[in-house]
């Protein structure tokens, strides 16, 4: 396994719910962090007391094409490598075939598969360097099956992101770059409650997506998981 002594990890996201509980945990483990929200307030706690030398807090909005390569230019000038991307950033609209304005869709695919193309791009050079460069991409159960019309338009973005993922793993492999995606169903979070009418002790945890990212991060060069799918309840070929 990885030690996270001394290791850089960029959090995109990571003011509320998956991203949060993320930066928390990584945190707590040791990581050198470069957190990314479009409201970096946020995230101020994070970066306070004996964790300060350890975190960059920066404005990072997916919705920007030149957001990418200016948080990852921030994160290098401050710590001067990078060993591990995180993205976490992502947004539900509800968009299909017969309901839903283009212009939903269009924001689905800019946050949550071209964002993420462009971090990665951006990362990439600092990823090779490194040597053990991991990459997770927080996908969804969605990006594996459809389960109703409402989420159509999401789909074809996790869908995306998930073949995104899959292409990184043959560009970075020769260079010792890991690439996971991973899949969770409904996680207890201000979107998920919106959508799921569930209690939260009823679905997956946040805590719970931050150890399996941690787990990934920390995984050696021969142990790679191209997919991790993560469900709160049995569905069929699952």
């Amino acid at each position: 396994m990885l030690s996270p002594k001394g290791r850089v990890v960029m959090v995109s996201g990571a003011n509320r719910g998956i991203g949060r509980a993320i930066a928390e945990h990584l945190g707590a483990l040791g990581y050198r962090l470069s957190l990314g929200a479009r409201k970096p307030e946020d995230l101020a706690d994070l970066a306070t007391g004996r964790a300060a030398k350890r975190v960059l807090v920066a404005r990072y909005d997916a919705r920007q094409p030149r957001a990418a390569t200016r948080w990852v230019g921030e994160t290098i000038a401050r710590f001067g490598r990078l060993d591990g991307l995180v993205n976490n950033a992502g947004i539900f609209r509800a968009v299909d075939v017969e309901a839903g304005d283009e212009a939903d869709l269009d924001a689905l695919w800019e946050v949550n598969a071209k964002a993420p193309f462009r971090l990665m791009r951006a990362a990439f050079p600092h990823l090779k360097a490194a040597g053990s460069g991991r990459i997770v991409n927080i996908a969804s159960l969605s990006g594996k099956r459809v389960k109703s019309a409402r989420s159509g338009g999401y789909a074809m973005s996790k869908f995306a992101l998930v073949a995104l993922t899959n292409a990184a793993r043959f560009s970075g492999w020769p260079h010792g770059i890991r690439t996971s995606a991973v899949c969770p169903g409904f996680v207890a979070t201000d979107m998920a409650r919106r959508l799921a009418g569930l209690p939260d002790s009823a679905m997956t945890q946040p805590a719970d997506i931050a150890r399996l990212v941690a787990l990934l991060l920390a995984l050696p060069n021969s142990a790679s998981v191209p997919e991790l799918i993560v469900n709160h309840e049995l569905e069929p070929g699952f």
